[in-house]
């Protein structure tokens, strides 16, 4: 079967989640989609999928890539030829990802300081963090406190705290005096 499109998958330094890059756009533009819990098949036909496969507990979509999270018990030797078929079989269909019932979570809007985080965060911390197949997004600023969500591999990761504090606290307070902590919510 010709899929046009080639697919290979990616360890990440989450044990627990694996990235699954495809030749092909998943979600428009610099979208992304995260699901906890299976969304149902007006949000994401493709998530739902992924979901009905036991033991997958998360599943992240951005541009060209699906990371797909675990329970910890489960084995990847297990998993990962129904998450490939899953993949190839929806990505294969022309269907899109996204139903008609996704809604993207709504950023937050800030004046002049929210701006430069999200700034820093989107041009320097984001692609980086999606190499190995999980993103960051920003919630929110409170009292010198950045507030961010973990997602995709990064979700559950146990090295994200070493990221958050190393890499991208000492980032936005070099840049930004006003920044004291950033934390995960």
């Amino acid at each position: 079967m010709d899929l046009g499109f080639r697919m290979h998958a990616e360890r990440t330094p989450n044990p627990n989640s694996i990235k699954w890059v495809v030749g092909k756009r998943i979600v428009e533009g610099t979208a992304s989609a995260n699901f906890d819990a299976p969304p149902g098949k007006d949000v994401s036909p493709l998530a739902e999928q992924l979901f009905s496969i036991d033991g997958v507990v998360g599943v992240y979509f951005a541009a060209n890539f699906a990371t797909v999270s675990k329970r910890e018990e489960v084995d990847w030797d297990d998993l990962a030829q129904p998450i490939a078929d899953a993949l190839k079989r929806h990505l294969g269909s022309g269907e899109p990802a996204l139903g008609p019932d996704y809604r993207p979570a709504a950023a937050e809007t800030g004046g002049a300081l929210v701006q430069r985080i999200c700034r820093i965060l989107d041009e320097e911390i984001r692609p980086a963090v999606a190499r190995d197949g999980g993103d960051i997004l920003f919630v929110g600023f409170r009292e010198g406190v950045v507030e961010l969500q973990m997602r995709g591999a990064c979700s559950g990761c146990p090295s994200a705290t070493e990221t958050l504090k190393l890499a991208v606290e000492s980032r936005l307070c070099e840049e930004i005096p006003e920044v004291r902590e950033v934390v995960a919510v």
